[in-house]
């Protein structure tokens, strides 16, 4: 330990030492600017400009150009300037210090820069975007949510329009021209989402002239934990509705209610039996379990864990030890299906999973015997095939009456298992609010709502029929990027935070970003007190109010800090039943963020927030504040209220440990801002989701040897070392989900750099004569491949199939006689039918001339393109929630996935040259009409939290959601009216689509 601190302050030490020499250069220049003119200094970006031009370095102008923000930074407060920020009048008041210097370098070398609470950060950043947005390319800085964007932009905008900086700001509800125009400044703000999604939306439109993006040059993080890791689980992803919706929540929610509520009933029984075996120990009395109470205790943990009557039970000594023995004897004997037949579904809280037992399954065929079997698709295929009667009409029709029932039935499970979860692990104002008549999911990191987000995989369906309000339209994906791998796009990536060293490990491996941390300007003058336990968490609310109550009394300003809705507004009703006045900062009071926060600094003040972190907002101290200790002193009676040492300043009192250390240090550092005094405590309770989830046995253990009894507190190391055994364990868990989740990505992105490059250059009109030569040589020669086996004889080779795909391909016969294969040898016929369709090619062009063509060919390959890629983005998504069952084989997913999907993009390349030449040889324009920006039904942003609470993508999935996806009712299907040739289920599709014959005509002919 000793060694780990050295090597972490000796670091801090060499990146001073580092630092240091540029801050005394920047003091150095700024003196003299002095003499500068307004007009002078202004032009010194051109100047800087024109050197960068030359060739000098970026590195080799930034003492100077820092100076030049420096000496404006000086003149706007000589001088009072003011300007409207959020339509208020703001008088420039910020000198920056040579901290601020310090954290302004750092940022400009692409590091991470730890900065306190309340050092400057919003006015560090204007530094090094000045001296980025020097090349011309634009500097974006990127915040957590709209409000702080454009409070940034307007308030540090004056001072980057004074230096000759243009200053954009992207907003939510902006249109696509407002957007081209705020990317085209010299100085960006948004956020993460808005830069992200204006990304994919860029790869999504058919008129270069609807782009919104330039280059990714150079982008600054703020708070870059919350964005990089914490939002890093969910991934950005554009999706539309579907033209036919296939769910069924509405027909099946009320027998999944009936399941659950009978589930209770059972649980209530079980409860009430443990209840009077155990009634002596909720008095503090020794109590033994018999084994049948312990096998009661199992079940209600594993049907019913979140019942207050079993976490009561589970406080009693002995009482969870006695379970987990129970649980591990079954397992060991591998006999749970034993200790759950009497439960209807099974929940697991940790990897966040509902299933269905046998019982369950029974309750729910009782009206319907076949409601869980599947039909034999395969069975069905064999037998097809194998009939030599039955002509292929026919066949296809069956078949694709058979995928269809195959289908709805894998949706109806998917949506019983999808509203378990809504019931059994989704709380309403925890997860999520209903506003507006509409499910609104909660970030559990911030607290604030996020009315664009939807939970995937039908989950956002059930949790509104659960709530009955309108189940909306399923939807598809249409565009999708992780937010690492957007990040990594930039040239230059560099971040601010007030938490980023215990996360340091991940920023470096993930994004390649090394943390400097930065001095204060002044010393901390923060208390931050021990942990304070108790065993429920009635005693521990009922200790919050009184805690308020009693610094209220003395004046103090209390900031309240928690985890979800709920307990914010628990606590809200019990703080106005003591008669204290306060304001409540949540997902449901948003919008008066900026105000609540601007008063909780006031004498007195009482704020309860749910979540600080990526508030941005800094608390600033009344005066009178500062002056209680002198209140105080001149009070004799206010002596007994007060703790020994008793500090002024805000008051932060947490009301649960996060799952992160990292989110506990933002709440305490709201309090102490530039060397204000303050003090920071936590109330804790052994029924909170932290211990109880992660780290109750080893907690309860020293409760007991302690000798709590109930109503009591502990403050004690043993205690808080476990707590953060516990929050290290989380932290793990997420950070290796974090890094599964980019290792798959991985994949997908290079898929999605090559689709979404060529994309480009077809928007952009690049060398579509010479890609759309490229796949029709190569369309004809894969038709040729599959028919034809250049090591068999020319007699086996299929030639009627060449034929039949050559004519679909290029709507013209093969230039073949009956025997010419024969005669020619496979390298002969190949060029021939290369040379044949090329011609063909040739001939359209010159009827329809360059100009034309061009635009054709642009639409074509973009529709094909677009509609390929959605498809194959589904397909992986499949795959990908399937392939974990690959380990059962000794077989690893990752591998598999990588293998898989190389396969899935190879004959994506494959469907899309031969779509596009087809859909090119059978389009013609109609007459010209102006191009509206292409519309997505319903784009939303479709929210895939994963967490080591919250594992809602859990790999081991059955194969009938992987299968369901491949049905014919998954997408829309366009039938072309032909007569359809004898070709088997599993051949290419005669009509030249490079589909299956199965997944094209095949199954219109359903």
């Amino acid at each position: 330990m000793r060694g780990w601190v050295e090597k972490l302050f000796s670091k801090r030490r060499r990146d001073y030492a580092k630092l240091q020499p540029l801050v005394d250069r920047i003091k150095e220049i700024r003196d003299p600017l002095q003499e500068l003119s307004d007009e002078q200094l202004q032009a010194k970006r051109e100047e800087f400009r024109a050197r960068y031009d030359e060739g000098e370095s970026l590195d080799d102008m930034l003492a100077e150009a820092y100076a030049v923000v420096w000496e404006a930074c000086r003149r706007l407060v000589e001088r009072k300037a003011a300007w409207t920020v959020w339509d208020s009048d703001n008088t420039w008041d910020m000198i920056p210090y040579d901290v601020q210097l310090m954290g302004a370098i750092a940022l400009h070398q692409g590091k991470i820069a730890e900065m306190a609470t309340g050092e400057g950060k919003t006015l560090v950043a204007i530094f090094p975007l000045y001296l980025n947005s020097i090349p011309g390319k634009g500097s974006h800085l990127v915040t957590v949510n709209d409000y702080l964007a454009k409070r940034d932009a307007q308030w540090m905008g004056g001072v980057l329009q004074f230096l000759g900086c243009s200053v954009g700001c992207i907003q939510g509800e902006m249109t696509p021209e407002e957007r081209r125009e705020a990317y085209s400044c010299d100085v960006t703000y948004g956020t993460n989402n808005e830069f992200g999604f204006d990304y994919l939306r860029d790869n999504m439109v058919v008129q270069p002239e609807h782009l919104v993006h330039r280059d990714f040059w150079y982008a600054i993080v703020d708070e870059v934990d919350s964005v990089l890791i914490d939002e890093a689980r969910t991934p950005l992803i554009i999706s539309g509705a579907v033209d036919k919706s296939t769910h069924q929540f509405l027909e099946l929610q009320p027998r999944v209610a009936h399941l659950v509520r009978e589930q209770m009933k059972i649980v209530t029984g079980w409860l009430s039996d443990a209840e009077r075996v155990l009634r002596p120990g909720l008095k503090g009395e020794d109590v033994d379990l018999d084994d049948e109470t312990a096998l009661k205790l199992l079940r209600i943990s594993r049907g019913a864990p979140k019942n207050p009557r079993y976490r009561k039970l589970a406080q009693i000594p002995g009482v969870l030890e006695t379970v987990q023995h129970t649980e591990e004897r079954y397992m060991s004997q591998k006999a749970m299906w034993e200790a759950d037949e009497d439960l209807l579904y099974v929940v697991e809280e940790k990897n966040h999973q509902v299933d269905l037992t046998d019982k369950g399954r029974d309750y729910l065929s009782r009206e319907e015997e076949d409601f869980f079997v599947m039909p034999d698709l395969s069975g069905v295929a064999g037998e097809l095939e194998n009939d030599p009667e039955m002509p292929v009409e026919a066949k296809a029709a069956r078949l694709a009456e058979v995928e269809k029932e195959y289908a709805l039935k894998n949706e109806r499970i998917s949506n019983v298992d999808q509203l378990l979860r809504a019931y059994s692990l989704y709380e309403k104002d925890v997860e999520y609010v209903i506003q507006e008549g509409k499910v609104v999911i909660v970030d559990t990191f911030t607290g604030r709502l996020q009315p664009g987000r939807r939970f995937s995989e039908g989950l956002h369906q059930a949790l509104e029929a659960k709530e009955g309000v309108q189940v909306q339209k399923e939807t598809q994906t249409l565009a999708t990027v992780t937010v690492q791998n957007f990040f990594r796009k930039y040239t230059k990536l560099a971040g601010m935070t007030g938490t980023a060293e215990t996360e340091e490990a991940e920023f470096n491996g993930i994004y390649e970003l090394d943390v400097v941390v930065i001095p204060t300007h002044r010393p901390i003058a923060r208390r931050d007190l021990d942990d304070v336990i108790y065993k429920t968490k009635k005693e521990k609310y009922k200790a919050i109010v009184e805690e308020v109550k009693r610094m209220h009394r003395l004046g103090l300003p209390v900031l309240v800090g928690t985890t979800t809705v709920e307990v914010s507004e628990l606590l809200s009703r019990l703080l106005r039943m003591q008669g204290i006045n306060h304001n409540v900062l949540n997902a449901k009071h948003h919008l008066r963020e900026a105000e609540i926060v601007k008063d909780a600094g006031q004498l007195g003040a009482v704020t309860i927030a749910t979540n600080m972190a990526g508030r941005g907002t800094d608390i600033k101290l009344a005066p009178e504040v500062l002056k209680l200790p002198e209140r105080w002193a001149q009070d004799p009676d206010l002596a007994p209220k007060m703790y020994e040492g008793q500090c002024s300043g805000l008051q932060i009192i947490g009301t649960e440990r996060h799952e992160s250390r990292r989110i506990d240090r933002q709440l305490r550092g709201r309090a102490g801002r530039q060397g204000d005094p303050g003090l920071g405590i936590f109330f804790l309770s052994l029924e909170d989701d932290l211990m109880r989830l992660f780290s109750p046995e080893r907690i309860i253990k020293v409760m007991d040897r302690l000798g709590v009894e109930e109503g009591e507190v502990i403050t004690h190391s043993m205690v808080t070392k476990a707590i953060e055994k516990a929050q290290v364990r989380v932290e793990t868990q997420n950070y290796e989900i974090r890094k599964h989740l980019l290792e798959y990505d991985d994949v997908v992105n290079r898929q999605r750099e090559v689709i979404y490059s060529m994309r480009r250059d077809a928007l952009e009109g690049v060398e579509l004569a010479e890609t759309f030569a490229d796949f029709t040589g190569n369309a004809v020669r894969g038709i040729l491949s599959e028919c034809a086996d250049p090591s068999d004889a020319a007699d086996f080779w299929d030639m009627k199939q060449v034929g039949l795909l050559y004519q679909g391909l290029v709507l013209a016969p093969a230039p073949l006689g009956e025997n010419d294969h024969l005669d020619l040898g496979y390298d002969a016929l190949e060029d021939r039918l290369v040379e044949a369709a090329l011609g063909r090619l040739k001939d359209k062009v010159e009827r329809l001339g360059e100009e034309v063509t061009s635009q054709l060919q642009r639409f074509v390959l973009i529709q094909v393109l677009d509609d390929q890629w959605r498809d194959h983005l589904n397909e992986l998504i499949m795959l990908r929630s399937g392939i974990g069952l690959r380990s059962y084989g000794q077989r690893d997913p990752l591998v598999e996935y990588k293998a898989e999907s190389f396969n899935l993009f190879e004959a994506l390349v494959q469907r899309l040259e031969r779509g596009a030449v087809n859909l090119f040889f059978r389009a013609e324009l109609a007459p010209a009409r102006p191009a509206p920006p292409r519309a997505v039904t319903s784009m939303e942003t479709t929210h895939r939290e994963v967490s080591a609470y919250d594992q809602a993508q859990a790999q081991a999935r059955g194969n009938d959601s992987v299968m369901s996806t491949n049905s014919p009712e998954q997408a829309k299907r366009r039938p072309l009216q032909r007569e359809l040739p004898k070709v088997g289920r599993n051949d290419s599709c005669p009509c030249g689509s490079g589909k299956k014959y199965k997944k094209c005509c095949g199954a219109a002919g359903g």
